[in-house]
């Protein structure tokens, strides 16, 4: 890892590494159930950087992550993308995308040194927004995301994270929601 890189991050340098748990909890519908799955986590932090867009000037970490239900090898969640920091503007920002066919831009408002903040899309920003494949803007339509996180003092980090879906033949929004407590490897 470059030290000139992790110098740069502002609050994701405490993120840059491996990340593994086997503490999260998953609550989703499943066949219009509410279901509960614990699941094992491993999440990957690279720096990068500096990324140039003309003046502004972006250091990240390229950011993967994949979830396997306790007991299982079979992995039932994965992502890829982007945590970047924005120094400039006091911005972090999440870019990711889950092999279903959705990619997600969340930001948020964030001081150099926070320990914790929030990052959040809504469908139809021009900015921090979702996008998704078209059966699932049909079917299970992902509206808004948050995820809250936390760097703990002991060295662990966690997130609290809500995707709110609306269905449309139930007429209704659920809120998908995971959260995990992971610890460097």
């Amino acid at each position: 890892m470059s030290d000139e890189i992790i110098k740069n991050l502002g609050p994701l340098a405490p993120l840059a590494g491996t990340w593994e748990s086997d503490l999260g909890v998953d609550t989703s519908r499943i066949h219009s159930k509410e279901t509960v799955t614990k699941y094992r986590e491993r999440a990957v932090f690279e720096p990068v950087g500096p990324v140039n867009n003309g003046p502004q000037k972006l250091y990240g970490l390229r950011y993967s992550m994949t979830a396997w239900p306790l007991g299982s090898e079979d992995a039932f969640h994965e992502e890829l993308g982007y945590w970047l920091w924005d120094k400039e503007n006091g911005q972090v920002l999440k870019t990711l995308m889950v092999p279903r066919g959705v990619t997600v831009n969340a930001g948020g408002c964030v001081k150099a040194n926070d320990r914790s903040f929030r990052l959040e899309a809504e469908c139809g920003s021009e900015t921090y927004g979702i996008m998704s494949n078209k059966f699932l803007d049909e079917t299970y339509k992902t509206k808004n995301y948050s995820v809250d996180i936390t760097i703990h003092e002991d060295g662990a980090f966690s997130y609290k994270q809500d995707t709110q879906l609306w269905i449309p033949i139930n007429q209704a929004i659920f809120h998908h929601t995971d959260e995990n407590t992971l610890k460097k490897v």
